[in-house]
This record gives structure tokens, sequence and C-alpha cells, in this order.
């Protein structure tokens, strides 16, 4: 691929743009609708101190506001429209010198369901595995377009062809060798398009393979080392159990010799002497 060829920058202008238009859509209805019923309730204040005056403004409070307020709704479907139309003739300018990873986001309305889910898994676990997604779903979106527009236009010199069938023209045979060889530049560019769609379903599927056995072999690994702890503390803890027995039968065993047999009597013959006293 030439390098030379230059790469579509989105200028903050353009973001603007729509910016704006966002921002027109979401506001053009409170705005137009509050002004009239703002003002109208402040010259209430101020001119209806009788209650026909205050009537009646309010009655054209209420008539301006809903004229506001259609005329805010009108506005918010035309920036709609406007604000769809920007997007779509951005997302194509950055699609004609092919996607790029970090344009994914004007494209999320294109990925499966599955790969969006997989994209924000990948992100929360390992920031290099989600580069290299990203990559691949710049591809993937590339090469499914590169495949659509081939197919429609090969469909069309199709159609062309069979037009140029029934014409009697001098130079029809000529014609119809260019339209020939243009079938055969479509085509291999769409098979092309499809094997490059091929490689990056698989590729893929080998990250979303690849995140999910990390995750598994962490988990595990986590999970080997606390077993292993716990098995390296366990015979330190029974150790402990047979010094702390050990320890209180040779204290009991102290006492016992401490206590001998002929002061057990005299204990006992002292009690005896106290008793016939």
């Amino acid at each position: 691929m030439d390098e030379a060829v230059s790469k579509y920058e989105v200028t903050k202008r353009e973001l603007a743009r729509g910016r704006n238009l966002k921002i027109g859509a979401w506001t053009a209805p409170v705005v137009l609708a509050a002004v009239p019923a703002v003002l109208f309730t402040v010259l209430a204040f101020i001119f209806g101190s009788t209650p026909p005056a205050a009537f009646s403004l309010f009655v054209l409070g209420i008539i301006f506001t809903a004229i506001g307020l259609l005329i805010g709704l009108i506005l918010t479907g035309i920036f709609a429209y406007r604000y769809s139309n920007w997007t779509k003739e951005l997302r194509e300018k950055m699609a004609a010198d092919g996607i790029r990873a970090e344009e994914i986001e004007w494209f999320m309305h294109e990925l499966k369901a599955s790969e969006k889910r997989a994209l924000r898994d990948i992100s929360r676990g390992d920031l290099l595995l989600a580069d290299a997604y990203r990559e691949t779903l710049a591809s993937r979106l590339t090469a499914t377009r590169i495949v659509k527009s081939s197919r429609k236009e090969l469909g069309l010199v199709q159609r062309r062809k069979a037009k140029l069938r029934q014409l009697k023209a001098v130079r029809a045979e000529e014609f119809r060798e260019q339209i020939e060889s243009d079938i055969a530049k479509i085509s291999s560019i769409h098979e092309e398009a499809k094997q490059m769609l091929t490689e990056s379903e698989a590729r893929l599927q080998m990250i979303e393979a690849a995140a999910v056995r990390g995750h598994s072999l962490a988990d595990s690994e986590l999970a080997l080392k606390k077993l292993s702890s716990r098995s390296q503390n366990l015979p330190l803890a029974l150790e402990d159990a047979k010094m702390k027995e050990q320890i209180v039968r040779e204290l009991e065993e102290d006492l016992e010799k401490e206590i001998s047999p002929e002061d057990l009597e005299g204990s006992s013959g002292a009690s005896t002497e106290n008793v016939k006293t």
C-alpha cells in the first residue's frame, strides 16, 4: 500500500458544526417555548393589574408558547436531519481511505452486538489486546464496506453490459472489452475484500479467545496461589496447636510433681484435727 496516500483528518471546524447541530436539535423546542412563556409571565405581573388584562396576557402566553414549541420541534427535525447527513458524510470521508482504529467510535452502529460487548470487556481487562482488537475491527469494517460497494458496482456493470448487447453501435465490441476489463478488476477487488473480511473475522475470534483465556488463567493462578498459601499455613497451624498442647501437658506434670503425696496427707490430717476441735 502506498504510504503517500493522504489520510482524512476530522477538523475542529467540522466537529464544531456537528456539535452545534446537536445542541440546536436539543435546545430549540425548550428555548422557543420558554421565551414567550417567561415574557408573558413578566408582562402579566407588570400590566395584569385587572382581571381582563391578566386573562388576555395569559391566553396570549399560551398561544405564543404553543407556537414556539411547534416551531422548535420543526427546527429539531431539521437539525436532526442535517446532523444525520453530517455524520454520514463524515463517515464516508473517513472510510474512503480506510477506517483507522481511533475512528471506531464513529462506526459503532455498524458493529455487531457481540463485537461491542467484546470490545467493552477487553478494554476493561487488557489495553494491548484492546488496541489490537480495535485495529482488527477497523480492518473488518473496511473490508465489509469494500465488499458491499464492489458487489453493488459489479451489479451496475453487469446491467451496463446487458444493455450494450442490445445496441448496434460501431464501437460496441470495444465498449464490451472495456466493460469486461472493468468486471475483471471489480471481481478481483471483491474477492480480495472477501478474503480480507474472512481473515479479520478470524483474527477477532483469536483475540477474543486470548482475552478470555487470559482472564481464566489469571483467575486460576490466583486461586492456586491462595490454595498454596493455605496449604503452607496449615502445617504451621498444626504445629502451633501441638506446641500449645505440649506446653499445657508439661505445666500439668510440673504441678503434679510440686504437690507430693506427703503434702496431701498432711493437709488431710490437719483438716481432721480441725474437725475434732
